[in-house]
């Protein structure tokens, strides 16, 4: 008998995603109308824990999560658009921004709504159909116009008061990828995508 003939096909569990929130907290986090349909996200102390290094030709080092890279990618395969609308503006910015694929983004943005707006009009969108996540002041206007806002745990005082959702996670510690999970999972998309990327691994997926 040949070796190949014993072989047998690996054993594929059925996996239900271990990740849960409060029903109530899915409720809010589908948003007041038809469904959330776009997502922004500020970068420092949210995508970023805050620090800015500053290198001697005046250069910013910034440090990521790939754990919040791979949920903004996750957000726009479940159907919410990422945007990104940030006060400043870096190299090192823009070449994560581009390496996600994020088509949606404003640098330097000294009054985010005014920032924000374009991008709505553009994608057809209200506030009603918007969630945001944000860490200080600059980001209020925005919260408190979205269908659904959240912030970081060590986000300021005043935006947590303006939250619907303050994350476990830090800012650069996985917040942004916590707001994406909540976000797909009231949206009934998270265990789609789950399975898929379990598809993938096994060989049976494209």
């Amino acid at each position: 008998m040949s070796a190949s003939s014993n072989s047998t096909q690996p054993v594929i569990r059925e996996l239900q995603p271990a990740l849960s929130f409060p029903p109530e907290l899915l409720l809010k986090a589908q948003g007041p109308g038809l469904g959330l349909k776009a997502a922004i996200f500020d970068v420092d102390g949210v995508l970023t824990d805050g620090r800015i290094y500053i290198g001697a030709q005046g250069e910013d080092f910034k440090a990521f999560a790939t754990l919040d890279g791979h949920g903004m990618k996750l957000l726009a395969q479940g159907g919410i658009v990422p945007i990104v609308i940030t006060g400043r503006d870096s190299p090192a910015v823009r070449r994560r921004i581009a390496d996600l694929g994020l088509p949606h983004a404003v640098y330097g943005a000294k009054n985010k709504l005014a920032a924000a707006q374009p991008l709505l009009d553009q994608l057809g969108l209200d506030w009603a159909q918007v969630a945001a996540i944000g860490d200080d002041w600059p980001d209020l206007p925005l919260m408190i116009r979205a269908g659904f806002a959240c912030a970081p745990a060590q986000a300021h005082a005043e935006v947590k008061a303006v939250a619907h959702h303050v994350t476990a996670a830090a800012g650069g510690h996985g917040a942004a990828r916590e707001f994406c999970d909540l976000l797909l999972m009231a949206a009934g998309q998270y265990a789609r995508l789950l399975h898929g990327h379990l598809e993938t691994l096994d060989g049976s997926g494209h």
